[in-house]
């Protein structure tokens, strides 16, 4: 009879062992789909500057946290030699509450001199300052940041720093959203696709 109580109990507290187990294996794996953020792909179609999902969105952020990749439709040649050193947008805000021509901060983007090639790219008072951040390669993922500090717009590329000034007297961003644009001076020479993943805390 103990031998039974015994077996009976062992089995009792195996099987509740099970239990506690698996609703944990579910509840990580659920967890992980909720953050899992598919990427948004952007089409600038052939002839055109503006990205097919321009719409109006307001955003006041301390920081924009996205992940991008490009494809090989990032390759182009423009008509006129001297635009192939043009910086597209990319993707990021307005700022100050203003046009974004006159307060703004984004990640540029162009192919020149056999490199795909990301900017931080910035106006104040409207008047634009753009820093290159480094190369990036075809069909990579990409991290990229804009982090608003006091007079600082903090560009991070794949955990690389640079800053450009920020004169905006807001405490955070605030204004609207920015997305892929060709151009500079000409349009785009093909349909080009940009894949966009925009993170959240």
């Amino acid at each position: 009879m103990k031998k039974i109580l015994c077996l009976s109990g062992l089995c009792l507290l195996l099987f509740s062992g099970c239990k506690k187990e698996y609703p944990s294996q579910f509840e990580s794996v659920s967890k992980s789909q909720s953050t899992s953020i598919p990427f948004t792909r952007y089409t600038i179609k052939k002839g055109q500057q503006f990205c097919d999902k321009s719409t109006f969105v307001a955003v006041e952020y301390s920081e924009l946290k996205f992940v991008v990749k490009f494809d090989s439709t990032a390759i182009y040649n423009t008509l006129i030699p001297s635009n192939q050193y043009d910086i597209n947008k990319l993707y990021g805000f307005s700022d100050n509450d203003s046009a974004h021509h006159l307060y703004s901060a984004r990640f540029g983007w162009r192919w020149s001199d056999q490199a795909l090639r990301l900017f931080a790219y910035v106006y104040n008072n409207g008047i634009r300052t753009s820093k290159e951040l480094g190369t990036i390669r075809i069909d990579t993922e990409n991290n990229c940041s804009i982090k608003v500090t006091g007079g600082h717009y903090v560009f991070s590329l794949n955990n690389n720093t640079d800053t450009l000034l920020r004169s905006s007297t807001t405490s955070k961003e605030k204004g609207y959203k920015l997305y892929p644009y060709f151009g500079g001076d000409e349009t785009a020479p093909h349909d080009i696709n940009i894949f966009i993943k925009e993170l959240t805390d």
